[in-house]
């Protein structure tokens, strides 16, 4: 069985960094997606893949993974470069950049 470890990344429609810092553990998909004929929903036989399983910390998701030999992959987030910055920055005299209305 197939596990996919990953930390989620930032909502794009908020500023918040909510659910940033735990890492999940999800199954990879083993049994392909049918579409039901009458109404045209998509199923499948797989119910692993609606499992998702939180962890505080990589440390603690691997070893889950370890203890129910599952074969795992872990996706490490790219950090981010945040340079804060002031308002007043834009009004500054030495600006390298023009300043218009």
């Amino acid at each position: 069985m197939q596990v996919r470890i990953y930390r989620l990344s930032k909502n794009a429609m908020q500023s918040g960094r909510a659910n940033t810092k735990r890492w999940v553990l999800e199954f990879e998909q083993t049994a392909a997606r049918q579409v039901e004929p009458l109404m045209g929903w998509t199923s499948s036989r797989d119910t692993r893949q609606q499992l998702r399983l939180w962890f505080d910390s990589e440390e603690e998701a691997v070893a889950y993974a370890r203890k129910y030999n599952y074969m795992y992959t872990v996706d490490r987030p790219i950090e981010r470069n945040f340079q804060p910055k002031a308002y007043a920055d834009n009004f500054k005299h030495g600006r390298l950049g023009r300043w218009t209305h």
